[in-house]
Parts: C-alpha cells; sequence; structure tokens
C-alpha cells in the first residue's frame, strides 16, 4: 500500500518540509497545519528503511533531495501532536475515515523511529 497525497506538499517551497513540521511541534491549541505535517512527514518516512512511496499528482516534476536525519526527529514530533487527539480532527477527514487515517499516520511515525517512553505510570494501590 502507498500513501496518496490529495494536496500540494511544498516542499519546494524556501524551507521544504520543515516549515509545516516545526510549526505543528511549536503549535499549542488548534492544530492549523497537520494536513502539510502529516504530508511532510510522507516524504520523510518514505526515505526511511521500511518507508512507503508516496504517490501525488501534486508533487515536484524532479526527484526530491534527500532530506537531513534531523528531520525524522521533528517529522516524528510533529507526528506525535497530530496523534495527541487534540480536537480538529474533524477538519482533516471525515469522521468515518478518522479510524483509518490515525492507523495509517501512527505507521508512518512508526517508520520515524521509536516513540518515545510513556509517562503514564500505574500508581500502586494505598
Amino acid at each position: 500500500m502507498t500513501l496518496a497525497l490529495h494536496g500540494p506538499v511544498g516542499v519546494s517551497a524556501p524551507g521544504g518540509p520543515k516549515l509545516p513540521l516545526d510549526r505543528t511541534v511549536r503549535a499549542t491549541g488548534y492544530l492549523d497545519e497537520a494536513q502539510e505535517a502529516v504530508a511532510a512527514a510522507a516524504l520523510i518516512a518514505a526515505q526511511c528503511p521500511g518507508g512507503r512511496p508516496v504517490e501525488t499528482v501534486y508533487g515536484p516534476e524532479q526527484p526530491l533531495p534527500v532530506f537531513p536525519e534531523d528531520l525524522r526527529e521533528l517529522a516524528a514530533r510533529a507526528l506525535d501532536r497530530v496523534l495527541a487527539g487534540d480536537p480538529g480532527l474533524e477538519m482533516w477527514v471525515r469522521p468515518a475515515d478518522a479510524p483509518q487515517w490515525l492507523a495509517a499516520v501512527a505507521a508512518l511515525r512508526d517508520v520515524l523511529g521509536p516513540r518515545p517512553p510513556s509517562l503514564d505510570v500505574p500508581l500502586p494501590d494505598l
């Protein structure tokens, strides 16, 4: 299965895929650019071991450059923010498609590297 993107990704813009990733990581409250961050992360994940190719009719005509390694961590942090369950998901995807979309985003996140350990520590019964 490949991920198909249905809009411009903006990798040829100044800053390339870093800008939407950085804005998503730094955002507080509603995520205005979650879909752009997911698209940028998909392009970066496609270059990782186990990454899947990205198909888009809006992509650049020339092959994408090899992205710097540090973008993997930024992409992972941006996807962690998208997957955090903040309000606004209904703006990016139809409710009926949300489980499949979230699963695809989680799969992208897994390709980018291990997730940080959970801070949820069970408390002992007193």
